[in-house]
């Protein structure tokens, strides 16, 4: 089953002869629980597509659809609870709010809907990130690592159909890295969550299921690294 459609997708930024063609009808889909790394060079396009599959900048034509729905038909204000509901976004920066503790960071997304937070659920998320020494801290009193894994926590609590990770080890250390992609992976494969993860490093790239491969704005090869 297919969680996440791409089609004949475009985005051009300016117009005339200024115009710049970031992405240019690029198409894919991803099915439910496969692990999909998008690699690239510097100004590939990579990241603007992972910012059309994610809702957050629209495209100038094609479409995203993440579980059937066409996420580009939808107002402002429905898109805005879908990527909350279904789409979990991991930044390289963390993207974590300074003045909340690692719990409410965590749970945003949820009291943002003003769903009840199911305790069990975060006892797991936090136990298997090992954060459950760290729920009253705040950002700047962890370490890259653990903020990292709040990142995390956030994109995986809402149960979404796809997590979406943006270099998601570019600002950490080696073996900070490496803790992070074994958890990414521990909930991709133990969970059957679908992870597609944009990266420069190839060492990444190789652990996904696939690789797709942008230049230019275009997919130059997609392919198969184990069945």
């Amino acid at each position: 089953m297919d969680i996440l459609k791409i089609e004949n997708l475009s985005k051009v930024y300016g117009k005339g002869e200024t115009a710049v063609k970031a992405l240019d009808d690029v198409s894919f889909s991803v099915k439910k629980g496969e692990f999909v790394a998008i690699i690239g060079p510097s100004g590939s396009g990579k990241s603007t597509l992972l910012h059309m599959l994610g809702g957050v900048d629209k495209p100038s034509s094609g479409k995203v659809l993440v579980d059937n729905t066409d996420i580009y038909k939808l107002n402002e204000t429905q898109l805005a609870i879908f990527r909350r509901r279904q789409i979990g976004l991991i930044y390289q920066f963390y993207n974590l709010i300074p003045i909340l503790t690692v719990e409410e960071n965590i749970t945003l997304p949820m009291l943002l809907d003003e769903h009840k937070v199911d305790k069990q659920q975060l006892n797991e998320i936090v136990t298997t990130l090992n954060l459950q020494n760290r729920l009253s801290h705040l950002p700047n009193q962890l370490s890259g690592g653990q903020q990292q894994r709040v990142s995390i926590g956030r994109a995986l609590i809402s149960n979404p159909a796809i997590m979406l990770a943006d270099e998601p080890t570019g600002n950490l250390d080696s073996k900070n890295s490496n803790e992070i992609m074994d958890l990414l992976k521990m909930f991709n494969k133990t969970f059957n969550q679908t992870l597609v993860v944009i990266t420069h490093d190839e060492r990444i790239a190789l652990q996904a299921d696939r690789v797709i491969s942008i230049e230019d704005g275009g997919i130059a090869k997609d392919e198969v690294v184990r069945p």
